[in-house]
């Protein structure tokens, strides 16, 4: 994973920039200068840095001339996107640099920055497709008949025109990918002394990622997906099951559908299903409502059917203030709008509504979906699982 590098010669615009570093070089050796005559030129930046050092950096625009350093310096670097978050992600990278002793812990962060910014690189071009996340054991043989049922879901999914995110390894993953295709797959890889070598069908693939760090790998998996799909593995597809559970009940993660498979007579999900209601429920650690959040199936057809069904006039959420905003694909009458705040009384904030709206003021920038309808909801934030009963009747009508 190797950072980009492009020779070029200053653009007009960024010769002021030049201008400033060059200055700046000067007035260092300088200061120097007047300092020790007697010391070497080259003792200045080490002079300089000891000068930062006891700088208080802020992430408000208090730091004086290294604000304008800052700005100058993504004027060189070119049309630097957002370029407040950017600046910020400097500031926190010097403030590290300055608080941090220990290089471990600057490597991890080091190395995270990295990651995550391939990441979107690699995905990026690909925001506008939905994608399904597939996790399951990478040990299931091919003769094993759960690995021709991930082969197929990875085909039909293609079919119904999704990519497919898996693991990138052997087994389950290897069948998902085998199914959708070595165009329609991606691979987020980790590191790891055994089992996890790219399978056959990404090896060489540009929407390969390896990642040194379980934690950026999880982002990903996450993030990028519109759909989850479990098969029976061990421990690490049991690690996600619960991940993207505690994402989606939290809130930290939009609703999707999470989508438990087994295979016709299995009972791996059902069981761990039953230890759900058994012990879980039965002691108050979780309610009926958490049982919103996912579906057992044992089906290819049913699972593609789950999947596509959310999304049938859903389309996206975003918070707006205190208000949640659904986009829909289609719009619902002043009768379905009723009947919603009848059945969802309980998931308002005292005295809210549902109501039917057009894009608001800070929806603006999305301009590819402005045009649809939106649900305005004055949601509580805290009940998820009924918040997934409210898309899934959204979606019935």
């Amino acid at each position: 994973m190797r950072g980009d590098s492009i020779v070029a010669h200053p653009r007009p615009d960024q010769i002021g920039a030049l201008s400033f570093l060059t200055r700046h070089t000067a007035a260092v050796k300088l200061e120097n200068h007047a300092l020790n005559q007697d010391e070497s030129i080259i003792a200045a930046p080490a002079l300089h840095l000891k000068a930062l050092y006891r700088m208080n950096i802020h992430f408000t625009r208090s730091n004086g001339p290294l604000d304008e350093f800052i700005d100058r310096l993504m004027g060189l670097a070119g049309d630097v996107h957002h370029p407040e978050i950017v600046r910020e992600m400097i500031i926190a990278a010097l403030k590290a640099g300055l608080e941090e002793e220990e290089k471990s812990n600057l490597k991890l962060m080091n190395s995270t920055l990295k990651e995550m910014r391939f990441t979107a690189k690699v995905f990026g071009p690909y925001s506008a497709v939905k994608k399904v996340t597939v996790f399951g054991s990478a040990r299931t043989a091919p003769e094993e008949p759960v690995y021709e049922m991930a082969r197929s879901l990875g085909r039909r999914l293609a079919e119904e025109g999704y990519m497919v995110i898996t693991g990138g390894g052997p087994g389950i993953m290897q069948a998902v990918n085998e199914g959708a295709g070595p165009e329609k797959s991606f691979g987020v890889n980790i590191r790891l002394p055994f089992e996890q070598k790219p399978n056959p069908v990404l090896k060489g693939n540009p929407r390969l990622i390896t990642y040194k760090y379980f934690f950026n790998r999880k982002v990903a998996f996450i993030k990028q997906a519109d759909a989850v799909a479990l098969f029976p593995g061990g421990f690490g597809t049991l690690d996600e099951a619960m991940e993207t559970l505690t994402l989606v009940q939290t809130g930290k993660r939009d609703p999707l559908p999470l989508i438990l498979i087994d295979e016709p007579g299995g009972n791996y999900w059902s069981r761990w299903v039953r230890f759900f209601e058994d012990e879980l429920m039965s002691q108050g650690y979780i309610t009926a409502t958490d049982f919103n959040f996912f579906e057992r199936v044992d089906s290819v057809e049913t699972a593609v059917e789950r999947i596509s069904r959310f999304y049938s006039r859903y389309h996206s959420l975003r918070y707006v203030d205190k208000q949640l905003v659904i986009r829909m694909s289609s719009t619902l009458g002043p009768n379905e709008i009723g009947e919603l705040n009848d059945l969802f009384p309980d998931i308002l904030s005292p005295g809210g509504r549902i109501d039917l709206s057009g894009p608001l003021p800070a929806e603006a920038d999305e301009y590819d979906i402005v045009s649809l309808p939106r649900l305005v909801v004055d949601f509580n934030r805290r009940d998820f699982g009924r918040l997934r009963s409210l898309i899934d009747m959204i979606n019935c009508y």
